[in-house]
């Protein structure tokens, strides 16, 4: 059963006892993300999620790692389009000091000069570990020809330039404006009872910030076309289609549509493109969820010489999905296959801190898993085939990456 406490000051905790288990995953939870960023600061979220982690007034970047090691967990943070994350799992015994050293991260990290200027090149060499990874690269480009200027558009990696002009006094202004109570969710899973709540509150229930969250501009789909030339030995090609918003009725309609196109290796896409043809090694796609948007994205790799074949299979592939719909076996195969998955997700703490505060803080509720289950066995032909028109009825974003016409 999930928890939940309010704070005063507006910050949220969810905390779900999982007896079974020895572990507990405590989460940061923050409602900002590229997304949130201007055209000259982005990728500070990002950033800033790495310099959390380089020292606090009392503790230094090696303590910090040093106090995980020494009692056998696990710390690290992640950045996406529109939430921040920073997390720890431990053994359930040390589940107030894992609490402590991520307050203090939260709360009182130094952001000294020093550190940052050597983080930004850690920062940078990740940009260009990124450069030179095409098949990643391509999705970024997917996300600017879908949006355009929009900040959903942007990298959450940012770029060189904007990296260099971040000062100490950057980061703090960014975290009173976006890192408020009412943007943060504290979600804790594992062998932990109800009084932990009381522990999180101790630590986050009393700060205030001067500023409200912003509010957020809605993207148009404009489903533009960006190629690029590079040194690269094969063609990557995305396609982006309009998708759900986060907490779309139709969602598990569009989950199951998704995997019977390119979601698993008995796809339709697998299926035909690689084992059929042998155009490609990877061929997939995926769909990913906003707060009121959404983005389903078909990707594929392969040789120059073969991306005009490579295009008409995807484009028969989908007309006769748009034509034809699902089959019987196909509809029933995918929902078991779903709800195995979402059983066997939950297997961890990890997936169940994840779930909760993901939810709540983009959602600000939690279903069961009897519900979801529920929901799942509810989806039909008649949803899959209005998902299938709703989103493939327009115009597709394009994003190619090629080699150079002299490889």
């Amino acid at each position: 059963m999930i928890q939940k406490h309010t704070s005063k000051n507006g910050l949220r905790i969810v905390l779900e006892n999982v007896p079974a288990v020895r572990s507990v995953t405590i989460g940061i939870w923050v409602l900002t993300g590229s997304r949130n960023e201007t055209e000259q600061n982005n990728g500070i979220s990002h950033f800033l999620e790495h310099m959390f982690f380089k020292g606090t007034k009392t503790r230094s970047a090696k303590d910090i790692a040093e106090a995980f090691d020494a009692i056998g967990g696990q710390v690290n943070a992640f950045t996406s389009k529109e939430y921040t994350c920073f997390y720890a799992k431990v053994l359930d015994t040390h589940k107030e000091l894992a609490l402590d050293i991520l307050a203090d991260m939260f709360f009182h990290s130094a952001f000294d000069e020093e550190e940052m200027e050597r983080e930004k090149k850690v920062v940078l060499e990740e940009i260009k570990m990124y450069e030179d990874t095409p098949d990643d690269i391509v999705h970024d480009l997917l996300a600017r020809a879908s949006y355009g200027d929009h900040p959903l558009g942007y990298p959450i990696l940012g770029t060189e330039g904007h990296l260099k002009t971040f000062q100490p006094d950057t980061l703090r202004t960014y975290i009173k404006q976006c890192y408020t109570p009412e943007n943060v969710v504290v979600s804790v899973a594992g062998n932990v009872d109800h009084s932990f709540i009381s522990k999180v509150e101790s630590y986050f229930g009393s700060y205030q910030s001067d500023y409200k969250r912003a509010e957020i501009s809605k993207p148009a789909f404009i489903a533009g076309n960006i190629e690029r030339n590079k040194d690269t030995e094969q063609a990557h090609l995305c396609l982006g289609y309009d998708g759900l918003p986060v907490g779309d009725e139709n969602m598990y309609s569009l989950i199951i549509m998704n995997n019977v196109l390119g979601g698993s290796m008995s796809s339709r896409l697998f299926q035909e493109v690689r084992e059929q043809q042998g155009l490609a090694y990877a061929v997939f796609s995926y769909h990913s969820s906003f707060r009121d948007s959404g983005l389903l994205t078909i990707y594929a790799g392969t040789g120059k010489e073969q991306l005009p074949l490579l295009q008409d299979t995807i484009k028969r592939t989908m007309d006769t999905l748009i034509t034809n719909g699902l089959t019987d076996k196909e509809l029933k195969n995918s929902k078991e296959q779903l709800k195995g998955n979402l059983v066997l997700s939950l297997e961890s703490t990890n997936s169940h801190m994840s779930r909760n505060g993901k939810n709540e803080l983009l959602l600000n509720h939690h279903r069961t898993l009897d519900e979801m289950i529920q929901e799942i066995d509810a989806v039909s032909h008649e949803s899959i085939q209005t998902v299938i028109e709703r989103t493939f009825n327009q115009s597709s974003a394009k994003a190619l990456i090629a080699p150079k016409s002299d490889q």
